[in-house]
Order: structure tokens, then C-alpha cells, then sequence
């Protein structure tokens, strides 16, 4: 990467706080400019600084992480929002990804796993962890007219290669392109050539998108 990515930390517990400042000064690619303990500071904060990247818990106490993530991605749209969090409820990260954030991920991630989310949402892609994905996919189903448009389903599984199904299916699990590259032996640039091709020929916008239709052609249990 070429210039460091300024992060912001929001987070009420102070002591994890401090420990992923401390993880995070190991990458180089990012720098730890700021650290908040709620969302109105958080808010204050980027508008001041302007962040390329805000790590923010769900729970907090006053305005909280999913509505201080609305406020941000309402002044700030480029500036990416990854919830850091223990709750995998579908009301939090579904309102959380409605709300603008660029991500949700547990907190239980291991650190190299986040180091990769945090890559992905500074440019510019949805970063999920993978329990989280598969379970946010069952739960815009029911808005898949809206999210996917008009979707080509089951039928398109046929024109799809093996290698697309396989991608397809990884990125419907939540995996990131290094990660998928990874279990596919691809270069990440590989794999994200696959993916805009992808995105293409499903007449597809995003990643959510394509993880839905993902789970419609039935590529994953």
C-alpha cells in the first residue's frame, strides 16, 4: 500500500482500546490517529481529522456505533466505517450496513483476519467476517427484489465456470480476496479480476449483491 491509512478507535472499554492500538502499530499500512470511548465523540472527531478508517463498537453508551456510523457516512460517504463488535445480532449489523458502515466484524477475529478487513474497507469493499456474512445473506433475502434487483438465480449456475462457482461461493461465505486467493491458490489480483467479472455477467453491484445470489443458486448450504 502507499501512504498509511489514518484510523480512529471507538470503543468504551479502555483496556481494548489500548490493546488494538497496540496491535495495529505493527502494520504499517495504518497509523492510530485518534481513539474515542462513544459516538459522539467519534463524530467530533472526524469531522476534525477526517480519518480514512473508523474501527467502532456497536455498544456504547448515548448515540451508539450504528447511529454514529449513520451520522459519519451522512457527512463523510468516502470515509469507511468498520463495526468492531461481540453482538452478531441481525438487527445490529443489518442496521449497521444500512446505516453506511463499510463492514461489520467480530471482535474475536484473529488479528491478521481484521488486518484484512481493514485493507478491504479502505478500498472502498464491504468487510464481513464470515459468520457474519452467512447470516446476514439469510437476512436480506426477503429484501432481494430490492438489494438484487431482478437476480437470474439458478439458471445462470449453469454458464458459470467451476472456478467462478468456487469464488462465488467463497465470497458468499464473507471471505475477502486475499483470503479467497488463498484457499484457491490465486493472486489476489486474480481474484479480483474474477470478481469484477463476476459482477458483470450476474448484473450484480457489490459484494453483498453477490453473496445473496450466492446463496440463491444454492452454492452454499
Amino acid at each position: 500500500m502507499g501512504s498509511r491509512s489514518k484510523v480512529l478507535i471507538v470503543d468504551d472499554q479502555t483496556l481494548y482500546r489500548e490493546g488494538l492500538r497496540g496491535i495495529i502499530a505493527n502494520w504499517p499500512e495504518f497509523e492510530v490517529v485518534g481513539m474515542a470511548c462513544c459516538g459522539e465523540d467519534a463524530i467530533s472527531f472526524c469531522q476534525r481529522e477526517a480519518p480514512d478508517l473508523v474501527l467502532m463498537d456497536v455498544s456504547m453508551p448515548g448515540i451508539g456505533g450504528v447511529r454514529a456510523a449513520g451520522a459519519i457516512f451522512q457527512e463523510f460517504p468516502q470515509m469507511a466505517v468498520v463495526m468492531l463488535t461481540v453482538s452478531d445480532d441481525d438487527e445490529d449489523f443489518y442496521g449497521a450496513l444500512c446505516s453506511g458502515a463499510s463492514g461489520y466484524v467480530l471482535k474475536d477475529v484473529p488479528p491478521e483476519h481484521l488486518r484484512v478487513y481493514m485493507q478491504a474497507a479502505v478500498r472502498g469493499q464491504i468487510s464481513l467476517s464470515g459468520a457474519v456474512a452467512t447470516k446476514l445473506t439469510s437476512r436480506v433475502l426477503v429484501n432481494r427484489p430490492k438489494l438484487v434487483g431482478t437476480g437470474m438465480g439458478a439458471g445462470v449456475k449453469k454458464e458459470l465456470t467451476e472456478s467462478e462457482c468456487g469464488i462465488l461461493r467463497l465470497l458468499g461465505m464473507g471471505l475477502s480476496n486475499e483470503e479467497i486467493g488463498a484457499e484457491l491458490y490465486l493472486s489476489e489480483s486474480t481474484v479480483k479480476k474474477y470478481v469484477a467479472a463476476l459482477k458483470n455477467k450476474l448484473g450484480l453491484e457489490n459484494r453483498i449483491q453477490m453473496a445473496v445470489e450466492a446463496h440463491r443458486m444454492g452454492l452454499i448450504d
